[in-house]
């Protein structure tokens, strides 16, 4: 199945408006806050009972553009060995980070004693860590200045370019070629080199 990409709204009952907040089931407060807000950086804005499990607390952290992360937290054991996948599972949160501070988020995740991998996914450059809870966290960084209400066409751009060459993947050259296209800014951001992670692609 190759489903078409586009920026047009489908003809669907619902329409969506943004991501309000995900729920995760966190282990418990202190090594939760430790993560999110000590070395990520997200205040916590908002500390309260689990509604619908009392015993439990739920933590309201800002990931830094008013979307929100919360964390069902407890008296539970963390765990950094990571989480089986499944279907209907998470297979992992992706945060922003500023390109003017990708190697210091590195740097910082390093310091931490937790392990990471660097990757250039082609339309972004990432570092994948994990949570104390064992979940897999992206901190991401544009390589190009993107307009945050063009990034879906920007994208859809760049997936057209790929088809058309016949890449396996979006790539940076397809990213630059659609900003060319559309008329913004393809000045890329002075980002460290990296491997893509993937073998065997064009």
């Amino acid at each position: 199945m190759s489903t078409p990409v586009s920026t047009q709204r489908p003809d669907s009952p619902i329409t969506t408006s943004g991501t309000d907040h995900i729920t995760i089931w966190g282990s418990n407060e202190a090594d939760t806050v430790a993560f999110y807000r000590d070395l990520l950086g997200m205040p916590l804005v908002l500390r309260q009972p689990n509604l619908d499990a009392p015993d439990q607390t739920h933590l309201f952290f800002d990931t830094g553009d008013g979307r929100i992360l919360t964390v069902f937290v407890g008296d539970r054991p963390s765990n950094r060995r990571g989480i089986p996948g499944a279907t209907g599972a998470v297979h992992h949160l992706c945060f922003s980070v500023d390109p003017t501070q990708f190697e210091s988020t590195i740097e910082a995740v390093e310091a931490d004693g937790r392990g990471y991998n660097v990757f250039d996914r082609g339309v972004f450059l990432s570092v994948y860590t994990h949570d104390n809870n064992g979940l897999v966290i992206e901190l991401t960084t544009d390589k190009y200045p993107i307009p945050a209400e063009r990034k879906g066409e920007v994208f859809a751009t760049a997936q057209r370019l790929r088809e058309e060459e016949g890449a396996t993947y979006a790539q940076d050259r397809h990213l630059a070629g659609a900003l060319e296209e559309l008329g913004l800014d393809a000045t890329p951001y002075d980002l460290p080199s990296a491997s893509s992670g993937v073998a065997g692609v064009r």
